[in-house]
């Protein structure tokens, strides 16, 4: 049996997301099977239901930060900033001082 093909609209109400944002997931390859239909009084994408079954939404909002351990640990042990040493940095506080 043929997969049934659904909506742009009936995709989002089904994963409770917006239209344009299953739009967006089509045109960023999200839905591999999914195909754009020409159509004289505009394009559409059709997605077939079982891609929608397993489809996972990305996680919204920004990757959480690494913990301060972990980026002690992967931190450069020399470089530009292992450069400005306490010594350093009030050397050049000393010379800014004067400058407003």
């Amino acid at each position: 049996m043929a997969d049934q093909e659904l909506t742009t609209t009936q995709v989002a109400e089904r994963l409770k997301a917006a239209d344009v944002t299953v739009r967006l997931w089509c045109r960023q390859g999200r839905f591999p099977n999914a195909r754009l239909v020409e159509h004289p009084r505009g394009d559409y994408w059709v997605i077939p239901e079982s891609e929608v079954k397993k489809f996972e939404p990305p996680q919204m909002g920004r990757p959480s930060k690494q913990s301060t351990a972990n980026k002690a640990a992967t931190a450069p042990a020399h470089g530009a900033n292992a450069a400005l040493t306490a010594a350093g940095r009030a050397k050049k506080k000393s010379k800014n001082n004067g400058k407003k």
